[in-house]
Order: structure tokens, then sequence, then C-alpha cells
């Protein structure tokens, strides 16, 4: 055969331009998606470990590296070690110490010189609250005009250029909130006694650029001063007294040596921007080094054998970690499935195609054509349209996601690209590898599986079944393998592989019957599904798998958000909350009540203070009626029960001192007090006798693990007013409801919340990844059902021609296409909502939603499980049973509309 030339790849192009443009959209979107989800999860894991950095304490989040004066080689020696260009030269040592990928924002970044303790002030002009003087701490920072704003005066400079350890007379400048706190002016001069007394004068009052920056939080008096108490005993009285910060020009650092203890600091922020979820482990490498490995020896061996560092850096890496490790084996989950599901459908894609020219490549190789040859003509037609298209769809995903890694997006485009490529000349090869013209019947029910393919399905079998038992003991952890990962995609592998072969049975068992039915229509469309090509088994491949990946990934979002819904609902107790530490005013449960979407306002009174006879243990003890409150714990589901048990008995009435109300207590409560009656003691000083008679695990009042609840009418009059208001409704007005309350409580509102538990963009993310994955999974299905129903329609298209010279209607023909797809669209859509059930039940021991719900390791709710979403269930069968019911009917139509003459003379497809 000759070698594959440029005409042969045109004339193909031309003679099926729309194949040409379809194949083109298929691969340019399948790239795009491919490309673009790397980007997607480094973009969420990026912002999730800076916000992990950036939500840590101020004083966590950076690197400070302390070490005190050089003390060895005098005085002059000393005064060297602390000024400046001393202190910039060990800066710069200290940066070069920092290994990578840890880079350090030098913007952000200070060093200096401080004091380690205050000094007390005997000026009487400083505020004294208990007739204690006030203290300064004095610093000389670095930089100070390129981190604050000069609001009068002017900054502090040095007389002569250079301070010394004898100098007794220093400028300095203070924040706008230590001069007003502490009544300082620009002029005002404040004396510090010590081993040597140092005078300051204030030359200036500035304001911090970025208060909250790491800048001002080498000490917090550095931007503010604080209200200090004195040691004493707890709960005492103990006298108080200001103190606040002064900043010093960085050349007076050595006017610091005489007065008081002194440090030198080099304070180091990491830059935002150079922090990314893919070096987690090196940057966590990187703090240990200077913590305490080869990093702190070399700033021992530069700086000072006494150097410490401190940072929170490793904690926030620690906790972003473990969120990472929770959620990161369910994103991988998501796209291992939707991967799937696109391969499937860019191999039938090819699949297909190679039928339809199963006339045309038999003649090839009938006439001479090698394997190797004809697999390099339709490589070469392949690739001449795939390529730029998975090139463009790869572009789109670069510039719409800019900012993440370009190797991994960039594999993932060239994947997709090779096996739309593949795709064609791997199954033309194969189904042609021996000449021959005529290759029998393929219908679904005749053939008998090789033993090649009972091998092959038996090992995915096994496969899928080792993985299932893996994610049920192990869970999907960070470690439980890439196998795991695609466990719900092998779920679905098998039902489709014994959906194939029990596909033939029904057909079998419904032949004969047909045949003895009314009409042609009804045995014809049996007969036609029973001749359905083998290449729909690759379809129902596809749709079951994505079935499996709907229902895996809709369960996912349904159960994070009733895991949320839940949590805060605990929290809350009702969708609506307010609160206040005294009784609430008496019009207040109406005005509420009128209030948009509030249906319910249930009353109740919360005494925190309670406590038992013997006054050593205190109890949250909740004053009710219990019809109201057994309707909020009915709708609620919190310990629901019904009201006559809590009820108080007949001649109880208003704290009858023989009477013993029944209680609703928690289980922990229950299990301290038993049967047996006890007293409470209210905040009001009045007692009650109560015994347990009901035990809940939870209430709608009270969110901890120790509670009781009684009837208010069996307690003396106003003894526990009503302080809480527990609101029922739907999609409350938080405006409203605040407005209601007129600031007379805390107001708290279920979907408020709710939404605190989003609070990384990783959570987020993998929410959106998850919506996207089964989004994308159920368009892969619609196309391949339309791929395979668009391989049958010239077929289709010539039967009805056929059948209508010889007297079928054009309602016949409807139900004929409609009845010959049912047979394949029903058994698909009936196996697919088994198979994503039986996904989800076998799956969900091993899926903990707990971390992707509430960013935490555990919820209010407990351990937030999978379950099955009857909705992501259902939708995708319907949908697959309309829209082949609806293309079937359409292509019905469509030839009805057109001439039977031209499809009896072209092609004549029998």
């Amino acid at each position: 055969m000759n070698p594959v030339t440029a005409p042969w790849v045109r004339t193909r192009l031309r003679a099926a331009p729309g194949a040409a443009v379809a194949l083109a959209v298929l691969v340019a979107v399948t790239a795009c998606l491919a490309a673009a989800f790397p980007r997607a999860l480094d973009r969420y894991t990026d912002a999730g470990l800076r916000q992990a950095v950036e939500h840590a304490p101020v004083d966590e989040r950076s690197i400070l590296v302390t070490a005190e004066p050089d003390l060895d080689g005098g005085v002059a020696h000393t005064e060297e070690s602390v000024r400046p260009e001393r202190l910039a030269a060990l800066y710069e040592s200290t940066l070069d110490t920092v290994e990578r990928p840890l880079v350090i924002d030098e913007k952000r970044s200070s060093y200096g010189v401080r004091t380690t303790g205050t000094l007390p002030s005997p000026d009487t002009w400083l505020p004294r609250p208990d007739g204690l003087p006030a203290e300064m701490l004095l610093a000389a920072p670095h930089g100070l005009a390129d981190h604050a704003r000069l609001r009068s005066g002017r900054l502090p400079e040095v007389p002569g250029g250079e301070a010394t350890a004898s100098t007794s007379e220093v400028q300095a400048a203070v924040t706008e909130e230590t001069a007003r706190t502490l009544h300082i002016e620009v002029g005002s001069v404040i004396h510090l006694p010590g081993p040597q007394d140092l005078t300051v004068r204030v030359t200036g009052i500035v304001t911090p650029e970025e208060p909250d920056s790491a800048y001002w939080s080498v000490d917090s008096l550095l931007r503010g001063p604080s209200l200090r108490r004195t040691p004493g005993p707890m709960g005492a009285s103990n006298p108080a007294y200001w103190t606040g910060g002064l900043l010093l020009a960085p050349e007076a650092a050595p006017a610091l040596l005489s007065a008081t203890p002194t440090v030198r600091y080099w304070h180091l922020t990491p830059d935002p921007d150079a922090l990314h979820s893919r070096d987690l482990a090196p940057l966590a490498r990187a703090v240990a080094s200077l913590e305490s490995g080869p990093g702190l020896e070399k700033l021992h061996a530069t700086v000072s054998p006494l150097t410490d560092v401190t940072t929170g850096l490793d904690a926030a890496f620690t906790t972003y970690g473990e969120l990472r490790g929770d959620i990161g084996p369910l994103i991988v989950v998501a796209a291992s499935g939707t991967g799937t599901v696109a391969a499937v459908v860019l191999l039938m894609a090819g699949g297909l195609a190679t039928d339809r020219r199963r006339a045309e490549l038999a003649l090839l190789r009938a006439r001479g054509a090698s394997v190797r040859g004809m697999a390099g003509r339709l490589l070469a037609e392949t690739a001449v349209v795939a390529v730029p298209a998975g090139a463009l769809g790869c572009g789109v995903a670069l510039l719409a996601l800019p900012g993440g890694r370009l190797l991994p997006s960039l594999w993932a485009a060239a994947a997709v690209t090779a096996v739309a490529c593949l795709a064609l000349p791997l199954r033309a090869a194969a189904a042609h590898r021996a000449v021959g013209i005529h290759d029998g019947r393929r219908d679904a029910v005749s053939p008998r599986a090789s033993r090649r393919r009972t091998v092959a399905e038996l090992t995915v079998v096994v496969l899928a079944l080792g993985a299932v038992e893996l994610l049920r003991r192990r869970g999907a952890t960070d470690g439980a393998g890439d196998l795991v990962a695609m466990a719900p995609v092998l779920v679905g592998v098998i039902a489709a592989l014994v959906l194939v072969r029990l596909y033939p049975l029904p057909l079998r068992a419904l032949a004969r019957p047909a045949r003895r039915l009314r009409g042609a229509v009804g045995p014809l469309a049996l007969a036609r599904a029973a001749r359905g090509s083998a290449s729909a088994v690759l379809p129902l491949l596809a749709l079951l798998t994505a079935f499996t990946v709907a229902a895996f990934g809709g369960s996912v979002l349904s159960g994070v958000a009733d895991a949320r819904d839940r949590a805060a609902l605990l929290s809350v107790g009702a969708d609506g909350r307010v609160e206040a530490e005294s009784a609430l005013p008496a019009g207040l449960p109406g005005r509420l009540g009128r209030a948009p979407g509030v249906r319910e306002v249930t009353e109740v009174g919360l005494d925190y203070r309670a406590r038992t006879n013997d006054g050593r243990q205190s109890l949250p003890l909740a004053t009710v009626d219990p019809g109201d409150y057994a309707a909020l714990a009915g709708r609620t589901d919190l310990g629901a029960f019904r009201a006559g048990e809590l009820r108080r008995p007949d001649g109880a009435a208003g704290g009858a001192e023989d009477a013993v109300l029944p209680a609703l207590a928690s289980p922990a409560v229950a299990e301290r007090f038993g049967g047996d009656s006890f007293q409470v003691r209210l905040a009001d000083g009045s007692t009650a006798t109560l015994r347990i008679a009901l035990v809940r695990d939870r209430t709608p009042a009270v969110s901890g693990d120790d509670f009781l609840v009684v009837d208010r009418a069996g307690l003396p009059a106003g003894a526990v007013r009503p302080n809480v208001l527990l609101l029922t409704g739907d999609d409350l007005d938080a405006g409203a409801v605040r407005r209601a309350a007129d600031g007379t409580g805390t107001v708290q509102l279920r979907s408020e919340e709710r939404g605190t538990y989003v609070d990384s963009p990783l959570q987020s993310g993998a929410e959106h990844l998850y919506t996207a994955a089964v989004t994308s999974a159920a368009g892969y299905a619609a196309l391949a059902l339309l791929l395979s129903l668009a391989s049958a329609a010239p077929e289709r298209t010539a039967l009805l021609a056929r059948l209508r010279t010889m007297g079928l209607t054009r309602a016949q023909g409807r139900r004929l296409l409609v009845l010959e797809s049912l047979p394949q669209a029903l058994p698909a859509a009936l196996g697919g909502v088994l198979t994503g059930w039986a996904a989800v039940r076998l799956l969900s021991p091993g899926i903990d939603l707990t971390t992707i719900a509430v960013s935490a390791p555990t919820s209010p709710a407990g351990r937030a499980e999978l379950s099955a979403d009857p909705w992501s269930l259902a939708v995708p069968a319907v949908a697959v049973l309309v829209l082949t019911v609806g293309v079937a009917a359409l292509q019905a139509w469509w030839s009805g509309r057109r001439g039977a003459v031209a499809e009896l003379r072209a092609g004549d497809a029998r």
C-alpha cells in the first residue's frame, strides 16, 4: 500500500465535513475540560492554603527571629551589633537561610531592636486609672516611613546622626491611638528611669498603614496602648495601669542598651503569591529547618549562638494538610468518574465511525491494503481534525484559568487528543485484521462471548470488587490509592457488563409471544431491537458509568447540604433565634411573628445558672410551654416528644412546694440523677423538685450535652421569664427580624449560620468541581445516546421509506421507531437507577463528608454520611427516556417530510 498522502486526507474530509466538524467540537470541548481541571484544582487548593495562613493569628503567620545584642567584645562591639547597617546585613543573611519554596515578602517584613519589657514613667500627666504609673515599650524599627502615615510633627531623628549606649535623650513617634489614649502630643517629653535614665521627646504622631500587618505585630503595644492589671488573686479587682509603645529612629537603637534589656528581631512574612498547595511538604520542611534544623544552625553561626525562631506556620500548614487530605480523595473520585465517561464517549465515537465505514474498510483490505497502512490513513485523517481542536481547547482553558500549572493541563489535553486520534485506527485495525467481505449478522442475541472477553470482564469485576471492599474498610483517605478513586466508576462498569450479558434474555423471552400480537409494528420493533448493532454495548457503558457518576456526585452535594443544614439547626435550634441575658419585652413575640417569613414563635425561659441542691453543679434549665415546644421539637426533629409527658401534674401550678415536675433531660444528666427526684435552685433563689421523665439527645433550646426542660407553669410565677424566642419559617428576612428585635437581643438565623461552615476555598472548590463533574457526565451521557441514535439514523430512514411504500402510515412509523428504541433505553434507565443506588450504598461506609461540609473533622450533627439522593437517581433516568423517545419521534417526523424515492435509490442499506 502506498504511503499516506495529503489527497487521501483531503478527500475524506471533503466527503464527510459534518463528521469532521462534530469530532473537532467533541475533542475541543473535552480537551478544554481536561486542561481546565488541574488548573481549577490548583486555584482552589492554593487559595485554601493562602487563606489558612492569612486567617492564622497575625503573630503566627510569619517567622520571628530574635537574638540578643552581641555582648562579647566590648561596648563598641555591642553598639555596632544593633546599628542599622549590621541589622540590614544580618537581615539579608537570614533571607538567604530560608529554603525554597518558602519565599519571604521583603516589603511586608521588618527588623529592628526593641526592649524586652516596659519601663514605668514617673510623669503624672500620663493617665493613671488606679494610681499606678504608665509603662512604655521602646522599639527602633526599620522602615517606619514606609508603613505609617505622618499625621502631625515629623519622624524621629538622632541629633548628630549617631547614638551610643550613653545617650540619655532620644526622639520618638507614637501612633494616633496611643496619643489619643495616653494624652500624648507633639513635643511631649516622657521620662523613663532605669540603670541610665532616658528622656524621650515625641516629635510626631503616625497612623499605621496596615495595623494588622506583620510589621506592627512584633508587639501589639507598637500600634496601640493596652490597659493591664497587676497580678493578684483571681476574681479580685486588681489595680490597672496603661502601657504604650514609643517608636524610635533606627539609629537610636544603641541608646536602649543601657536603659533596659533589649533584643534584635527580624520579622519575616511569607509571600502569599508564592504559597502553593503542591509545595505543602517542602514548605513544611523549610519551616522545620528554621525552627530546629539546618536553617537554625546556620542562623546560630551567622547571627548569634542564642538565636531563637518562633512561628505558627507549621500549625497552619498542618491544619490545611488535614483538610486537603480529607477533601482531596473525593475530588479525585469526581475527576476519575467524569474522565472515564469522556474517554468512553471518545472511544464510542471512534467505534461508531468504524461501524459506519465497515464496508469501505473491508473493501480496502480486500484490495490489498495492509492493517498498518489502513490504520495510518485513518490516523492521519483523524489527527488533522483532532490535533488542532485539542490545541484550541487547551488554549481556551489556559486563557480562562490563568495562574495554574501549565504541564498538567498540557498532559491532560494531549491525552484527550491521543485518545481521539487512536480510537478509530485501533478499532478499525482490530475489526479488520483478517481480510473478509461478509462478516455475518451482528445481532445482540446471537453472538457468543469469546474467552478473551470473558476473562477481561472477570478481571474488571475482580478489580471493582476489591476497590469497593478497600474503600469500605479504609475510607476515602489520601492514601487509599488510585484504585479506590475508580471504585464508583468500576461499579458502573460491572453493571454495564452484567446488563449487556442479560440484555438478550428478555429479547428471547418476548420474541415468541410478540408474534401473536395484532399488527406489524410491535413484532417488527422487537425484531429490530433484537437485531441491534453490537456497538450498542459502548453507549450502554457510557450511560451506566455516567449514571453512577451523577448519582455519586449528586449524593455528595446533597449530603454536604444536609450536613450543613443539620449542623446549623443544632447550633440555632430553629430557623431563627433571638436571645437575651434578661427577660425579653412582652410585645416582642408579636412583632417577630409579623416579620416576613415567620410562621411560629416559641417562647423559652433559659436559665444557665440553675444549680443542683448542693450548689456544686450548674445545669442549663429551659422552661417552656409543653404544647408549643413539643411542636417545635417535632418540626425540627430535635428530640421530639408528646406534650402530655412534660406537662405539670394537677395541683402543681405556680410552684407548689410538694409538687414534683416531670423533666426532659439529656443522657448525661439522666445518668447523673437517675430516676429519683432532685431539687434545682433557680437564678432568682426559688427551688423546684424535678424527676426525669424523658431522655433525648438533642433539644431545640440548648445546643450542649447537658440540659433540663420543664413546664413553665409548674414553676413560681416569674421564676424564669422568657429570654429566648425560637422562630419557625421559610426564607426569614434577616433585616426584618433584626428590625423587629430592635437590639433587645442577639439574633441568629439558621441560613446565616449555615454560611459560616463554608470556611475555605477548598470546600467551595470541591463543591464546584463536583457540580461540574455531574454536569459534564450528564452531557457526555446525552452525547453518547445521541451518537448511538445518529449512527442508526440512515438505516432507520431507509426502513421507513420502504415501509411507507408498503402502506405504513406516519403514526405507525413514529410508534415503530419509539418502540424500537425503548428496549435499549428502558433497561439502561432502570439499570442506571439501580447502579447509582447500589454504588452509593456500597461506598457510603467509606465516605465521610464531614470535612467538606463544615471544614472540621467533627460536626455538631455528627458524622456526615453519604446517602442516595432521589433526584440524582431519577432525573438522569427520566432524561434518558425522554431524549430517546424525542429523538425517535423527531427522526420519524423528519423522514416523513422527505420523499421516499431518494432513500430507496441511494445506498439501499439492508
